[in-house]
Order: C-alpha cells, then sequence, then structure tokens
C-alpha cells in the first residue's frame, strides 16, 4: 500500500507541475524581464547583492521574484540550489552542451593497396 501512495504522489507533483500557472498578475513580458534580469546577475538569486539589480531592472518586488522562481521551478525552468537560493536553467541561463571534437577527417592521401 505505500508503494502505491508513492507512485500516487510521484504522479499528483508531476501532473501539478505540468499544469503551473505563472503567479497571478504575472505576464508573459514579466517572466521575460525576471530571466534576462537573472541572467545579468550570473543566473542565480542567493543573496542581496543578487536580487537588489533583479528588483531594480524588473520593478517587482521581492516577493513577486520568489514567486516567480518557484514558478520557474514547478515548470523545470529552475532549480533550488543546496545553499537555499535559485538558480534559473532556461532561456539566457540554460546550460550548454559541452563542446565536442569534430570528426576525424579521412585521410587526403589514398592507402596503398594491400598485396
Amino acid at each position: 500500500m505505500g508503494k502505491t501512495r508513492l507512485a500516487s504522489g510521484l504522479t499528483l507533483i508531476g501532473l501539478l507541475a505540468a499544469c503551473a500557472l505563472p503567479p497571478e498578475g504575472v505576464e508573459d513580458a514579466d517572466l521575460v524581464a525576471f530571466d534576462e534580469a537573472v541572467a545579468s546577475v550570473g543566473c542565480d538569486l542567493v543573496s542581496e547583492s543578487d536580487y537588489l539589480p533583479v528588483e531594480f531592472q524588473t520593478g517587482m518586488t521581492r516577493p513577486m521574484l520568489q514567486e516567480i522562481a518557484g514558478y520557474r521551478i514547478a515548470t523545470d525552468k529552475g532549480v533550488r540550489l543546496e545553499s537555499g537560493g535559485f538558480r534559473l536553467t532556461s532561456g539566457p541561463c540554460a546550460p550548454t552542451a559541452p563542446a565536442t571534437e569534430p570528426a576525424a577527417l579521412p585521410s587526403e592521401t589514398p592507402e596503398a593497396p594491400e598485396a
């Protein structure tokens, strides 16, 4: 019975995240402004030195920034940091794939036929 409850709980959490709505009164333009402002401070909101410039750039209050950060987490566009802060992981702060080496080019000299 415990496994059934756990599975039901995980399903419910997944559905809630999929149906997450932005905080009341927040428009798409506000979300874009939030993303750009958070990117300008290095993609993390942790301390006063992170929040103040984001508040200034967006004109939003700290509680509103925290609500949007929670929304970004619920929609898999941000993560909680172990330090208690928030990291944006989408838009300008999306992680980049590691660089890969180009495929080896075929030799330009023909191979000698085998005898």
